[in-house]
C-alpha cells in the first residue's frame, strides 16, 4: 500500500511540477482521503493551491501540514509566502521567524563549522598567513667595524 501511495505522491508532483495544478491537486486529495497523515502530500496541497492563486486554501493546507510536523521548517517557510502573498504581512513575518528557528533547531554542526548538508553557509575562514621567513642561518661578519691589525 505504501509504495502504492509513494506511487500516486510521485504522479502528483510530475503533474505540479508541468503546471498541472488542478491535476496535481485531484491526486494529492486522493492520497490524503487513504492517508490523512502523509505530510508531503500535505505540505504540496497547499503550494499547488498558491500556485493556483488561491491563498486562503493554501493557507488552510499549510496549517494542516503545521499540525502534522509543527516544527517543520518548511511548513513555516511555506506559511510565511501564503501570508505574505495574501496581504497579512505581520503572520508572514511570524511564520518566517518559525522557519528560522527551525532551521537553527536543525543544525547540529559545531559553531563556526558550515551547517549540516550546505557549506555554502559556512563561516568565512581568514586565509592562512605566509610563513615567517627563516633567518640566515649564518649572520656575516660585522663590515663597519675596522679588522683589528
Amino acid at each position: 500500500m505504501a509504495e502504492n501511495l509513494q506511487e500516486q505522491y510521485d504522479d502528483a508532483m510530475f503533474a505540479f511540477s508541468n503546471g498541472e495544478f488542478d491535476d496535481a491537486i485531484a491526486r494529492l486529495n486522493a492520497i490524503l482521503a487513504v492517508e490523512p497523515a502523509h505530510f508531503d502530500a500535505q505540505l504540496a496541497l497547499g503550494m499547488a493551491f498558491y500556485r493556483k492563486g488561491d491563498f486562503a486554501t493554501a493557507i488552510a493546507h499549510g496549517h494542516k501540514a503545521e499540525r502534522l510536523k509543527p516544527r517543520e521548517q518548511l511548513v513555516h517557510t511555506n506559511l510565511s509566502l501564503f501570508y505574505m502573498k495574501s496581504g497579512d504581512k505581520k503572520t508572514a513575518e511570524h511564520h518566517g521567524l518559525q522557519a528560522r528557528i527551525a532551521s537553527w533547531r536543525e543544525d547540529k554542526s559545531a559553531p563556526g563549522s558550515a551547517p549540516a548538508g550546505d557549506p555554502e553557509l559556512a563561516l568565512a575562514k581568514p586565509a592562512m598567513p605566509a610563513p615567517a621567513p627563516k633567518p640566515p642561518e649564518k649572520f656575516p661578519d660585522m663590515p663597519w667595524k675596522k679588522k683589528a691589525q
